[in-house]
């Protein structure tokens, strides 16, 4: 029998890449997605086929963690060995203009999927495992190195809601015996990640310079310092806490630190630019209460999982530039032929 996973922000970087690691080992995976007025499949529109063919194995059901009733029926639709919670309104900077969204959907939105899991169990008889995303966000303030023994300090209303999650989960954890499992991941980037995060920002930026789209680089703060790793090797960490005989929490990070400077110097260096040619600072994109510095220790999960990053720091930022460089190029050719684009800033990588 295959095994059979529910991911909850399915459309997402994570989401994206998680299904590709799944469907490679053979799993069926079901994926919940929000209705909107246009596609937001972009990420996975490489790997979804008509669930009318044969040998389907990727569905997708509508829904939203706000909603209760849904996520129990497409629980039971499903009928998941596994379920990796990765929904969230996941931008710091936007929790702080829309912080009761952020708390609804990442902390209560949580709360209601572990509960219609716990109930799902009852009625099933079956045991399901199930993966909480945490996020490095959650230590703040509190110095580095942090691991899974470090106290958080939130620093956003994201934060706060990704603390009020990880304790739901181990709650449920300690009070009905679940296997749950929360995953601290630090900064995890690719060529899929979101436009509107720093990393992302920068390479789309370095591409769209290069091919004479853009003239100008807006950024807050760049002198805080990330933990920043390969969304493909941080979702590996989340399959194998599963795979584990006892549910337990998990640092997930690389262990070297480095500045949003040091990440221009490499993402416009590649190109052979000088990015104080181009990088301003804007107050509008620093945060009400920053976060300095983030590095992890993942020496648990190298133990006890036998997991590693496998991609570092210059790896990655050279890899989003090619992707973005390419990603500008097919623009300036639309641009140039007298098109509009409209551009998703995705693609598998």
């Amino acid at each position: 029998m295959r095994k059979v996973a529910l991911i909850t922000g399915i459309t997402g970087q994570d989401g994206a890449y998680l299904t590709r690691l799944l469907l490679g080992k053979g799993y069926v995976v079901h994926g919940i997605i929000r209705r909107a007025s246009t596609f937001n499949t972009e990420r996975l529109d490489d790997i979804y086929r008509d669930p009318h063919e044969p040998e389907v194995r990727l569905f997708l059901h509508y829904g939203d963690m706000s909603d209760s009733t849904v996520l129990r029926r497409v629980l039971r639709l499903a009928n998941p060995d596994e379920v990796y919670n990765l929904a969230a309104q996941s931008h710091v900077r936007v929790s702080f203009d829309q912080p009761e969204y952020t708390a609804d959907t990442v902390a209560l939105g949580t709360l209601r999927l572990l509960e219609a899991v716990r109930e799902f169990q009852q009625e099933a008889g079956k045991r399901v495992k199930f993966y909480q995303a945490g996020s490095s966000e959650m230590f703040g303030a509190s110095p580095p190195p942090q691991n899974e023994r470090t106290p958080f300090y939130p620093r956003s209303p994201y934060a706060v809601s990704k603390v009020a999650a990880h304790w739901f989960a181990v709650n449920y954890r300690e009070a009905y015996g679940m296997f749950i499992c929360n995953g601290i991941l630090f900064n995890h980037e690719s060529p899929l990640r979101g436009e509107t995060f720093v990393t992302r920002k920068v390479t789309r930026a370095v591409g769209r310079i290069v091919h004479g789209l853009q003239r100008k680089l807006y950024l807050g703060n760049l002198d805080a310092r990330r933990d920043w790793g390969y969304a493909g090797d941080y979702v590996e960490a989340m399959w194998l806490m599963l795979q584990q005989d006892e549910p337990d929490d998990y640092v997930i990070a690389t262990g070297e630190s480095h500045s949003v400077r040091e990440l221009l110097d490499v993402a416009f260096g590649y190109v052979g630019l000088d990015w104080r040619d181009y990088v301003e600072q804007d107050p509008r994109y620093f945060r009400p209460t920053e976060v300095d510095h983030l590095l992890g220790d993942a020496t648990k999960a190298r133990k006890k999982l036998g997991w590693e990053p496998k991609v570092r720091f210059r790896e990655l930022i050279q890899m989003m530039v090619e992707h973005d460089l390419e990603l500008a190029a097919r623009e300036r050719t639309l641009r140039e032929a007298g098109h509009t684009v409209v551009l998703p800033g995705t693609a598998t990588p």
